[in-house]
């Protein structure tokens, strides 16, 4: 008798070399709220959240990939959230333009930066929290709004690119970036992979999700509570927050390698381990 296995079991997990921007948490503190995890009262340890980014800044380099440091600017404490600064596809940079008052000089910041690193930058003219909200999936681009990002960036950054963009609409405000309530952990076209947690999206979402994605992995409540879909995979390893217990347990299951690093100093800002890391995409 043959036996017959899933796609999703057959596949070979393999990593492959990523280039990331990162910047120092020098300047972390929490001293404004712009989303539930904020809190201006709690006391942020900026010493414990340098030592906490420097794990996950060395497990990146130990795992051979590159990693370019953008320098911290004085009064931005939220610039080491480096996924949020832009969005690169194809060596094509879509500046971040933030929402918040707070945050605003981050977007100009890192769109100099690769501008000065000889990246071909464009200006957004519409509100977007850079890869916080825009996740490449093969070649599809999926992207949130609802908290951060304005669905009209979504036809910009379309135009910009030349792909398709699926719009995803966020509903509840502690899942405020699509970044933490979905994880892509396998972004290769022909056997693509994500892992979602379905209560931060709306119905329609979700429906449209589920049909792209029959096979993704489902977060539980304790996933999510973890920020565990913050998280990075080289298509073979994954960093993850350690709390993210089942979602571990699921990623062996389908042949990945899950390696938990603590970020919760970090996540006092709320951010985890892909909010930290922007990854540089320069060819499809």
């Amino acid at each position: 008798m043959t036996e017959t296995l899933t796609a999703t079991a057959t596949v070979e997990r393999a990593s492959t070399p990523r280039r990331y921007l990162m910047c120092r948490p020098e300047h972390y503190t929490v001293s404004y709220e712009i989303n539930p995890w904020m809190d201006v009262t709690r006391f942020t340890d900026r010493d414990l959240a340098v030592q906490q980014w420097e794990t996950l800044y060395r497990t990146y380099l130990d795992w051979g990939h590159a990693v370019d440091l953008i320098d911290p600017i004085p009064g931005l404490p939220d610039m080491v959230y480096a996924a949020n600064g832009a969005t690169v596809v194809d060596g094509v940079v879509y500046s971040a333009r933030f929402r918040y008052a707070e945050r605003a000089p981050e977007g100009p910041a890192y769109e100099q930066w690769f501008a000065d690193a000889g990246f071909t930058t464009r200006t957004a003219r519409e509100i977007n929290e850079g890869e916080g909200d825009i996740l490449a999936v093969g070649d599809v681009l999926l992207a949130g709004y609802g908290f951060r990002t304005d669905r009209a960036s979504h036809g910009e950054l379309a135009e910009l690119v030349g792909r398709e963009v699926v719009s995803l609409e966020l509903v509840n405000p502690h899942y405020y970036h699509l970044d933490t309530a979905l994880a892509v952990l396998d972004s290769d076209a022909s056997h693509p992979l994500v892992a979602y947690y379905p209560a931060a999206f709306s119905e329609e979402s979700r429906t449209l999700l589920a049909a792209m994605y029959s096979d993704a992995i489902i977060a539980t409540d304790r996933d999510a509570d973890a920020l565990g879909l913050n998280a990075v995979s080289d298509g073979r390893r994954v960093v993850l927050a350690p709390g993210a217990v089942d979602l571990a347990a699921e990623l062996r299951a389908r042949g990945f390698e899950p390696h938990a690093v603590d970020t919760s100093e970090l996540l006092k800002g709320g951010g985890g381990a892909k909010c930290c890391t922007l990854e540089i995409r320069e060819s499809r």
